[in-house]
């Protein structure tokens, strides 16, 4: 990788890190569902109307954002906002990469390898020690909805995973549009019409810039550049990047919020971000007998492009942005294009 390209991979995982302490700051200003929902209101637009037409059918598009959109993101925001500590949030939800993998077993009968097995095992351990540390000074309740986050993640990169987008950039431009009318519905169901009006009324120049940060720096701008690494480099090569997310995350909460680091939180980096890159990077084990998958998507006519499962490895198995997957790396934004294959991606 040249170093110009290395240079735009590490600061896309600063962005996406740095973006969990904007959230932050963010939910000093709005109540969090709504302001979940005027994220993906931004990112949404205008850029829905220079990014073309869907490239897949409109049940992924609904599918990813329900999942992704409303439940992933409406939980971490609940999250962070009941007491769920930035930094800790962006460590915790690379256990997303367990849950993708035991989903995809599930529901695609992809089965991890040995190495695989042993990653999720050590990030499931770096997920008890921050439990442990999280349970002796903040509220497990929120870590607890955070886990739930990292779950929805997790069940979206597979939804990801069977819509294949040949567009990784177009494609989260599209979900984005599917969590706005339900955020904003919950919101004014849960949160009142008095609360979110009084957030609007108040907004001033921090507020907004909260919103146009994780709109379009984190997502526009994020997915845009990693999609542009993916197409000149292999997943393999860009995905390893992603593992910089929580270290980026940490270190600004620390550095901006004056979260402490305990010695107990610094334990489970360890083990998760190892088990983590074990997991992520760790050769596939084969799909469960009696199980097909077809690589074939379909179109947003609903027929499915023809195509037969090749071997993997082969140049066929090579998504058309240059990664190692039918699906590019990437989710929400926060994960929304992240593969199953590939299961380290952008965390919110």
């Amino acid at each position: 990788m040249r170093p110009a390209h290395l240079a735009l991979a590490v600061a896309v995982a600063a962005v996406w890190g740095v973006n969990f302490t904007v959230i932050e700051i963010g939910l000093d200003h709005f109540p969090p569902l709504l302001f979940s929902a005027l994220r993906f209101l931004a990112a949404a637009f205008p850029a829905v109307l220079l990014v073309g037409r869907p490239k897949v059918a409109w049940k992924w598009i609904v599918g990813v954002g329900l999942v992704l959109g409303v439940a992933k993101f409406g939980l971490l925001f609940v999250a962070m906002d009941t007491g769920m500590p930035a930094g800790l949030s962006s460590l915790v939800l690379q256990i997303q990469a367990v849950f993708t993998a035991m989903i995809a077993f599930a529901t695609l009968g992809e089965r991890p390898s040995k190495l695989g097995a042993l990653g999720m095992a050590i990030a499931l351990a770096g997920i008890a020690v921050a439990a442990v540390d999280e349970g002796a000074s903040g509220p497990l309740g929120a870590f607890a909805l955070c886990v739930g986050a990292a779950a929805c993640w997790g069940a979206s990169n597979v939804l990801t995973r069977k819509a294949a987008p040949p567009d990784a950039l177009n494609f989260m431009v599209w979900v984005s549009t599917v969590p706005v009318l339900p955020l904003l519905a919950l919101s004014l169901l849960v949160e009142g019409p008095s609360r979110d009006l009084a957030a609007l009324r108040g907004l001033d120049w921090q507020g907004a810039g909260t919103v146009l940060y994780v709109a379009w720096i984190t997502t526009v701008f994020g997915f845009g550049a990693w999609g542009w690494l993916l197409r000149r480099h292999p997943a393999s090569t860009v995905a390893p990047f992603s593992l910089l997310v929580p270290v980026f995350g940490m270190s600004s909460a620390a550095l901006f919020l004056g979260e402490p680091v305990s010695g107990l939180r610094w334990w489970a980096a360890v083990l998760l971000v190892g088990g983590v890159a074990l997991t992520s990077l760790a050769p596939r084990g084969r799909v469960a007998v009696g199980r097909k998958v077809s690589v074939g998507a379909e179109t947003p006519g609903g027929r499915r492009r023809l195509g037969s499962s090749p071997p993997r490895g082969t140049g066929a198995d090579r998504n058309p942005m240059g990664g190692a997957d039918p699906t590019p790396v990437g989710g929400a934004d926060p994960g929304l294009a992240d593969s199953v294959g590939d299961r380290t991606g952008p965390t919110a």
